[in-house]
């Protein structure tokens, strides 16, 4: 049996591996100059905390906040919105970090990977509230909420573009892992970390290696899904918070060979890039405006919507659905066979459309026991065939469309059929951002309504409203509006 590193000698330190200097380099060098992407930001902020809040309405998400054990508060801690907690900065990551996520409906980027680049924000908000209340204490200025969109523009940045052309899912590996990578390199930066600290933490977050995807997929689907990105996210802080001790870093935690993560993890190959780093990602973002639903299946669900008149008074009528979607929405969120919990629910393709064709909607609470026990639901779902469309899958991986292409076809026992519904791009894409955006805002308003009085809410909203006068904003007079 031969050694992983048979033939290796020298162990003299090589250079930093290229991807991890292109990162550091990005991230203390490169001047964010994009109108549009700080607007862009400002508008995953607002919807980011709506999830939040929309989250402390269900206790699974609750119970797993607060400090790490009861009593471990700092009374001058980070704030949590929407709750009393204050709370140390890596665990304030968890906290913000799994309520932004809780619900599957925060925003979105698909690729040759996926993920939801919002999670970085349990970070990036949790050490700059922390900053922010350490500088007043020491009789300096705090950090502004200009400095938070910064710092999420270019987390969206690194989390987006690496995951363009390198699919980790196809290795079993979680895509959560990108969103510790992200928040440990831009919260290194917002910690006074230099390109050398960058690196160094940025080696870290690779060497950690990932979480695997079987909590995603059945038979083991589970509410780990909706707290990993919460977990990663404070993962990059306490990896942070670590390098700026002075911790040593990696230079070849990717390429090292038999060791690092490329040989490792990824089968042998190299991390794939097809452009630099700029503001694309946060330009190009995805909301998820109308449906908590995993993103895939978002234009299939409003194609669901739009049939609901067509198919509701003839659901004893049906002979099949026909669902064509892309070539990864078949991989991960075709699912046949009993549905145990609604993590499980919001990643079946078949539920999603189905709840909509039987009721015209799909909200959170419809993943929910007293919902998914409608026998009409599991009845429909027999009678789906989901395949790929070809074209469909073309248009998801073109980065001129970015599409999620779904049709949707309703057949009838007697022969009659209704319309083929195809939607090529859901509300919240960049196609259909100014449609969105109303939706977007309305979702904020609904969302502060669940958790504070009229007059918090105003004043929430008024700091959010205008892009001038929130990044201006202290960091911490801004979380101390979300108090509660």
């Amino acid at each position: 049996m031969t050694s992983p590193t048979e033939g290796v000698k020298s162990s003299k330190r090589p250079k930093p591996d290229k991807e991890l200097v292109a990162i550091a380099d990005y991230v203390t060098g490169y001047q964010i100059n994009s109108k549009e992407a700080y607007e862009t930001a400002r508008y995953m902020l607002m919807d980011s905390l709506a999830c939040a809040m929309l989250a402390l309405q269900y206790p699974a998400c609750t119970k797993l906040l607060g400090p790490v054990v009861p009593g471990a508060d700092m009374p001058d801690g980070v704030r949590v919105p929407g709750t009393p907690y204050r709370l140390d900065p890596i665990q304030g990551a968890f906290n913000i970090g799994a309520m932004i996520r809780w619900l599957d409906f925060n925003d979105t980027w698909l690729a040759a990977e996926w993920g939801h680049p919002s999670d970085n924000l349990g970070g990036i908000l949790a050490v700059a509230d922390y900053l922010s209340r350490r500088n007043i204490r020491e009789g300096r200025s705090p950090l502004t909420m200009r400095q938070v969109l910064a710092a999420a523009i270019k987390a969206h940045e690194i989390q987006g573009v690496i995951a363009i052309e390198n699919s980790f899912n196809r290795v079993g590996l979680d895509h959560v892992m990108l969103c510790r990578i992200a928040t440990s390199a831009v919260v290194c930066h917002l910690l006074d970390g230099n390109r050398d600290d960058v690196i160094n933490v940025l080696s870290h977050a690779w060497i950690d290696g990932s979480a695997l995807r079987t909590y995603r997929h059945a038979p083991n689907t589970g509410s780990r899904k909706s707290w990993a990105a919460g977990d990663a996210t404070a993962r990059g802080v306490r990896l942070a918070l670590m390098t700026m001790t002075g911790e040593m870093g990696y230079p070849s935690a990717l390429s090292a060979k038999g060791w690092g993560f490329n040989d490792v993890l990824f089968n042998g190959k190299k991390l794939r890039f097809s452009q630099g780093y700029g503001s694309y990602v946060m330009e190009n973002i995805l909301f998820k405006i109308s449906y908590p639903a995993e993103f895939h299946a978002q234009t299939a669900v409003e194609a669901a919507v739009a049939l609901h008149e067509q198919v509701r008074d003839r659901l004893d009528e049906i002979d099949r659905v026909v669902i064509e979607t892309q070539e990864a929405g078949v991989r991960i969120i075709d699912k046949t066979g009993p549905l145990d919990n609604p993590a499980d629910r919001d990643h079946c393709i078949q539920y999603m459309v189905a709840v909509p064709l039987i009721f015209g909607r799909l909200t959170a609470d419809d993943y929910e026991g007293h919902v998914a026990t409608d026998p009409r639901i599991d009845a429909l779902r027999k009678r789906m065939e989901v395949t790929e469309n070809k074209t469909f899958s073309k248009d998801y991986l073109d980065p001129k469309k970015r599409s999620i292409g779904n049709a949707v076809q309703v057949f009838f026992k007697d022969g009659s059929s209704t319309d083929r519904v195809a939607v090529d791009y859901p509300v919240g894409h960049r196609r259909r951002r100014k449609e969105g955006i109303p939706l977007l805002q309305d979702k904020f308003e609904r969302a502060l309504a669940t958790r504070f009085a009229p007059r918090q809410a105003n004043a929430i909203r008024a700091a959010c409203d205008r892009q001038k006068t929130l990044e201006k904003m202290a960091v911490n007079d801004f979380l101390d509006l979300w108090a509660l």
